[in-house]
């Protein structure tokens, strides 16, 4: 064991560097590596997606780090609780950040690439619409910035809001398809994910000779994680942003599909997803109140077991759990975990 964390340790002894030729060699080698395209020739948005990657190498590095610091001071967590996160782009604001940028610059040019080009590639992360929104990426950029143990969590919508277009003279809502290309900037942390239960009824049993009642789910879900490292100014601070994609339980019905309902052999998933398609879906109808509530039910749910689970891990008691989690929720949507620990309502 001891030999295994000394090679470990040898092997990652040192970080990425940041010279312009080290900058090139990255973006080159996930051109062809990660996106498996040629080096030789590839357009402005490939080579957006490979500035992206390397980047967010770097960003992985200190956001690993970052992690590992708190988690060894034990320190106190605020998690920061929004329906919405109006994070804009992240190449520049990130290159910004780590002080970067003339390197980037350099290294680009002389690939024949211009950064305020490739930064036009990238789509606006479709995951607010406007002051809740905009408040919430502010937060956790102060929140980086000034080294706090902070987390950020939301839901990693589908489509997002919508986008604006204009027939006839009046606005049209339609879809905002901002992952249609992926999204270099998550990571998607397939064996983090928990059940959240929906709908189901109260069942009677007897344990011990004495009635007992217990509640049976009708629905199941899963949570699956997506973490968007969101760095400090200036600093080596890098903290997180979970967001939750909603998936079904079970993926399939076999036996629909094989009796000819091909329909409901894939509702399931299509239920499931729908949680995690749309913000703020229209409530004008009961179908778009329930979903409203789902989304609410799903966000909060899955954050609080991630919560809970993560300070289990260093804790064997729930005695100092209100001295090690704080819960910030950014106006009322997220209001069903107020109760978990210190939780100030924001907004």
């Amino acid at each position: 064991m001891k030999r295994r964390t000394e090679l470990l340790h040898n092997l990652m002894d040192t970080y990425i560097k940041n010279d312009v030729l080290s900058i090139q060699r990255s973006i080159v080698d996930h051109v062809e590596y990660t996106m498996a395209r040629s080096r030789y020739k590839f357009d402005d948005f490939e080579a957006y997606q490979a500035t992206a990657y390397s980047v967010r190498d770097r960003l992985i590095e200190s956001w690993n780090d970052t992690q590992q610091y708190f988690k060894d001071q034990d320190s106190k967590r605020v998690y920061y609780l929004s329906m919405e996160f109006l994070m804009g782009r992240s190449l520049l604001n990130s290159i910004f950040n780590l002080g970067m940028k003339d390197q980037y610059v350099e290294a680009l040019g002389q690939l024949g690439y211009k950064l305020e080009v490739l930064a036009e590639q990238e789509r606006d992360a479709a995951l607010g619409n406007g002051g809740l929104g905009r408040l919430a990426a502010c937060v956790l950029d102060s929140m980086a910035t000034l080294n706090y143990p902070g987390w950020g969590y939301g839901i990693r919508y589908q489509y997002g809001m919508f986008r604006q277009t204009l027939q006839d003279g009046f606005q049209h809502e339609q879809p905002d398809y901002w992952l249609t290309f992926g999204n270099p900037w998550e990571i998607e942390r397939v064996f983090v994910t928990y059940p959240v239960r929906f709908y189901g009824s109260v069942e009677s049993y007897t344990e011990g000779g004495h009635p007992r009642k217990r509640w049976v789910e009708g629905e199941t879900v899963e949570a699956v994680a997506y973490d968007n490292p969101i760095p400090g100014y200036h600093t080596n601070n890098t903290i997180n942003l979970r967001l939750w994609g909603a998936k079904p339980s079970g993926e399939f019905d076999l036996q629909s599909f094989n009796t000819g309902d091909y329909v409901n052999a894939i509702l399931s998933k299509q239920k499931a997803e729908a949680i995690s398609s749309v913000l703020y879906p229209d409530d004008r109808t009961y179908q778009g109140k329930e979903l409203r509530l789902k989304q609410q039910h799903f966000f909060v749910s899955a954050t609080m077991q991630d919560v809970v689970r993560r300070y289990k891990e260093e804790h064997s008691s729930f005695d100092q759990f209100k001295d090690k989690v704080a819960l910030q929720l950014n106006d009322t949507p997220p209001r069903a975990g107020a109760g978990g620990a210190d939780a100030p309502a924001g907004g």
